[in-house]
């Protein structure tokens, strides 16, 4: 077998290495012959293949494809000196010899230590980019690690939106520059063009000199700070797949940018391989940063949504409530983690028990924060021992004139006494139940809902219960849950669920209807607020 080596440039820096095996494998996996690093080298990339002294060089269906001398190819007879490239830009170079003398040792030594000086600056950066958690952080190592890398004079960050819909458009995150100093946004001036082209095509961009005629019309404002040369790469992330041929799949998220006034200073194929490896790591890193800063955003979220749940059960009245001539319960489910319905009691100055049940339009924090506003718009106007009608009356013109848009409520108020009478209004409520033994009737005088018009009229009824009849009051929430088919539940199960269980205690009977809801809605989501109340008239 004829001396033939290959003079390798790739992310670990410039090597010889000598093609030992008639089947010689090149990638990116721990077993090939040739082991290379970059973000366009696939893991099983190339081979080359000695035939009676000729090397016959054949692509593996790389992703990014080989080149010889330019020319992609899938195979190709090797000649002395030829130059081999895997991949586009981001891969790795080489340069096939045969018998050619070494190196001399003073450009080999000089070669290697500037080698060696970047390695170990990417390294750093690498090690340094594992733990980064906070994304500020993690950009800041990611620029510092690039400049000492190339000896750039300054650099920066821009990355794209998160979604679906977010297309090419890039948002400047961090700048630094020599000496890991930061750069305000605002005095970073350089021109778009370049990033955005890189972000939007995937490909590098090294420009050697931004003085040459065409490119200075271009990019007149980089140019007027003195720049000269720029390199600008993609951030990329690469999931590859675990099959023989290592077809992986990509997403840009952004742009690494570094410009210097020094001429040629970011141009060395080492360095741009370098800085290729540390944007792919760097891309890498940033993502996990920002996953992990949305994760606490959404846990610090939830954490107080179930704080505002605590206050929001905190702010209703205790479930049971009895007295000398009656016994109620009451609970309520919100759809999310807070809803919108609310209930209330009151002990009035007549010796009569007040109750209100109340559904607010919507669901989620808008509608908590509206429930409890109602909650206390109500106790402060039930206080007075107005009747059922002008209560409703004055909390409806009280929530008009706050003028929240788009924002009612349904409202049922009555008031027992203990002779069995039942004065009631009903504003736009599903209309309560009076359950007595195999009869029932619906409660539905009253008015419009509250605050849709300031000069809403209500009307009231006064109706007798006698001793052992139920007063069922609930929320939409209730007659309305869906079947995982889609069905209705309806006030008719409500009537057959109470008819069933007269004689058990009001809070065993709340607990009835709720099991029967859940257990007709099992298979289906809870699409709103579910609540009730139950009031037995008599000891």
């Amino acid at each position: 077998m004829s001396d033939a080596r290959l003079e390798v440039t790739d992310a670990l820096g410039r090597r010889t290495v000598p093609i030992s095996k008639a089947h010689f494998e090149i990638g990116r996996r721990e077993t090939n012959d040739l082991r290379l690093a970059g973000s366009e080298v696939s893991r099983d990339h190339a081979e080359i293949d000695t035939q009676n002294d000729q090397f016959i060089l054949r692509d593996k269906s790389s992703r990014y494809g080989t080149y010889v001398n330019g020319d992609q190819v899938t195979e190709r007879a090797l000649t002395h000196g030829d130059r081999i490239r895997l991949g586009r830009s981001g891969g790795a170079e080489m340069v096939f010899l045969i018998a050619e003398t070494a190196p001399s040792m003073e450009k080999a030594t000089t070669t290697a230590i500037g080698d060696l000086r970047q390695i170990a600056a990417l390294l750093e950066g690498l090690r340094a980019l594992g733990s980064g958690r906070v994304l500020d952080d993690v950009l800041a190592l990611v620029l510092d690690s690039a400049i000492e890398v190339s000896g750039a004079e300054r650099g920066f960050i821009m990355l794209a939106g998160v979604g679906p819909d977010v297309g090419d458009e890039l948002d400047f995150k961090m700048a630094r520059s020599r000496g890991r100093a930061s750069i305000p946004a605002g005095t970073f001036a350089t021109s778009r063009k370049i990033p955005e082209e890189v972000f939007r095509t995937g490909e590098p961009r090294i420009v050697a000199d931004l003085l040459d005629g065409d490119l200075a019309n271009v990019h007149m404002g980089t140019v007027a700070l003195g720049i000269r040369n720029v390199l600008c790469v993609p951030l990329r992330l690469v999931r590859y797949l675990d099959r023989a041929e290592a077809v992986g799949e990509e997403r840009r998220i952004g742009v690494l940018y570094l410009d210097s006034r020094e001429k040629g200073s970011l141009l060395s194929n080492s360095t741009r391989a370098a800085l290729e490896t540390l944007a792919t790591e760097a891309a890498v890193a940033i993502e996990n940063a920002r996953l992990y800063r949305e994760t606490m955003e959404k846990a610090r979220m939830e954490q107080e949504m179930r704080i505002a749940a605590e206050i929001q059960q905190a702010l209703l009245p205790k479930a049971g409530r009895s007295g000398a001539y009656f016994r109620a319960a009451a609970a309520s489910l919100p759809c999310r983690s807070i809803g919108g319905d609310f209930y209330d009691y009151v002990d009035l100055s007549d010796g009569s028990f007040g109750f209100a049940l109340g559904d607010v339009a919507g669901k989620g924090p808008p509608a908590a924060l509206l429930s409890a506003m109602m909650q206390g718009i109500f106790a402060a106007q039930a206080a007075g021992s107005d009747s059922p009608s002008r209560t409703i009356a004055k909390v409806n013109l009280a929530l008009y004139r706050r003028g929240i848009e788009s924002r009612f409520v349904t409202l049922m108020y009555g008031s027992l006494l203990a002779d069995g009478r039942l004065l009631y209004c009903n504003a736009g409520h599903n209309p309560p139940l009076v359950i007595s033994g195999n009869s029932f009737r619906r409660l539905e005088c009253g008015g419009p809902i509250v605050g849709l018009f300031e000069s809403a009229s209500y009307e009231e009824e006064t109706v007798t219960l006698a001793p052992g009849d139920w007063l069922i009051v609930f929320s939409d929430g209730v007659s309305e849950a869906l079947s995982a088919t889609g069905e209705e539940y309806g006030e008719g199960r409500i009537v057959s669920v109470a008819q069933r269980s007269l004689t058990l205690e009001p809070q065993k009977l709340l607990e009835a209807i709720f099991a029967d809801v859940r257990e007709f809605a099992r298979g289906a989501a809870q699409n709103d607020d579910i609540t009730a109340m139950v009031l037995r008239y008599g000891s």
